[in-house]
């Protein structure tokens, strides 16, 4: 078996649970699959991926929330594109710090916060296990392959089987 088809295995698996779970708890079900798609796009593998893209989101919904606040100080238009287009280069620059160094991960959160209307109180939950859930779908995936790859002798094949008389 693939790799890859034993993690769209434990995915599509997992994703049934994630949206089942979601909805019991409250959650966003697309802000936790984009918690999810974070880990997955993520440059890192394992837990350190899990913490890069988790740190990274968090401070996307950060700089939502200051793009939000920001913009309805005052009541010109000019001023909402003006902070928007600060704050896009502080999610930028912030990536020279190595632990915020990925990107993308900065604007999966700003953007889920944004289409939550701001309720970063949900999103952020939402975001959080919707990521662990996109680290146990690879892990869980990478632990099936080893599993049915691992082959006994005298099960898996003729010679096997002869030798095990």
């Amino acid at each position: 078996m693939s790799v890859l088809l034993a993690i769209a295995i434990t995915t599509g698996i997992l994703s049934g649970v994630w949206g089942w779970l979601s909805i019991s708890l409250g959650l966003i079900t697309w802000a936790g699959f984009l918690g999810c798609t974070s880990y997955f796009a993520s440059p890192k593998d394992g837990i350190s991926g899990l913490g890069t893209s988790l740190l990274t989101n968090m401070t996307g919904v950060f700089w939502a929330m200051v793009i939000i606040q920001a913009s309805n100080l005052v009541a010109m238009e000019i001023i909402g594109y003006v902070v928007t287009g600060l704050v896009a280069f502080m999610m930028c620059i912030q990536a020279k710090k190595a632990w915020l160094s990925y990107i993308p991960g900065t604007f999966i959160g700003s953007c889920a916060t944004f289409a939550a209307d701001g309720n970063w109180k949900l999103v952020i939950p939402s975001i959080i296990v919707g990521a662990i859930f996109g680290y146990l779908m690879k892990a869980s995936g990478i632990m099936l392959k080893e599993r049915l790859d691992k082959k006994e002798p005298g099960f898996h094949s003729i010679e096997g089987a002869e030798s095990a008389r």
